[in-house]
């Protein structure tokens, strides 16, 4: 078995790749689980270097997409280094981690929890990555303290793991949902939900111009409020107008969910 723990670390600074801040690489990270490596990134607030306080942490999928428009799958990137960092210097955010997750050629099958793939999937998340990052870095480790966000089948395997286990993963933001996957499936398991998160915060989004989701995303909001989601919880909907689907379009309001789960107000 291959000891994640033992694989070296690549750190990078602010540098002509417009990577703002500490950047941490943990390359070919194996998961027993998913019988697959990939690389993982973990961006660091400004005070972890210089403090002993314990931080939130946010799990991204899609990880090659969030620091750096080089590995960008359209050449630009989420910004996500630079928005956290903007919004934490003006102190509108608690300093999270921000661990992002690279995809693998297997990314539609994993990002859906309905599938085996999606399923062994959060267990490398559960089982294997929060424990290794809880015990390399100074996390909290509770519910409240541990978001994941994605986008597209990102968002819909970063929903359905908030509903399934909300004891881990107590926030999320999924912009530009895919909630058209297997027939659209979530809506009958959101439908017959049982119990819902307590103390609970989520954010779902669409572009106006997502013609092919923006009507599945009203759907999903309205029946979110009339399963009570919101009377014990928090919940924010979003349409971000003359919006599209691509990374571009999610970096223009990443402040958003940032904010809202994150936020010191």
């Amino acid at each position: 078995m291959k000891n994640n723990r033992d694989k070296n670390i690549d750190i990078t600074k602010k540098s002509s790749d417009e990577i703002i801040g500490h950047l941490e690489y943990h390359h070919e990270f194996y998961s027993t689980h998913l019988k697959n490596e990939r690389d993982i990134l973990v961006w660091l607030p400004p005070s972890y270097e210089t403090s002993h306080k314990k931080y939130p942490v946010i799990y991204m999928h899609d990880g090659q997409n969030l620091f750096n428009p080089i590995t960008s799958y359209i050449g630009y990137d989420w910004k996500a280094d630079e928005t956290a960092t903007d919004l934490i210097k003006k102190g509108l955010i608690r300093e999270p981690i921000i661990v992002g997750i690279n995809n693998t050629k297997d990314r539609i099958e994993e990002y859906n929890f309905f599938h085996r793939k999606g399923k062994l999937y959060a267990k490398f998340l559960i089982d294997e990555l929060k424990p290794f990052i809880d015990g390399h870095y100074r996390t909290i480790t509770n519910n409240q303290n541990t978001a994941l966000i994605g986008s597209s089948m990102g968002g819909l395997i970063s929903f359905q793991l908030f509903f399934s286990f909300p004891e881990i993963f107590g926030k999320a933001a999924c912009l530009s949902n895919s909630f058209w996957a297997d027939d659209g499936r979530v809506f009958d398991f959101i439908k017959h939900f049982d119990k819902l998160p307590v103390n609970a915060d989520l954010y779902i989004d669409c572009g106006s111009k997502e013609n092919e989701l923006i009507d599945d995303y009203k759907k999903m909001a309205d029946l979110l409020n009339k399963i009570g989601f919101d009377k014990n919880n928090r919940l924010m909907t979003y349409i971000a107008e003359n919006a599209g689907h691509s990374e571009y379009d999610w970096a223009a309001r990443f402040n958003l969910p940032l904010e809202f789960l994150f936020g010191k107000k």
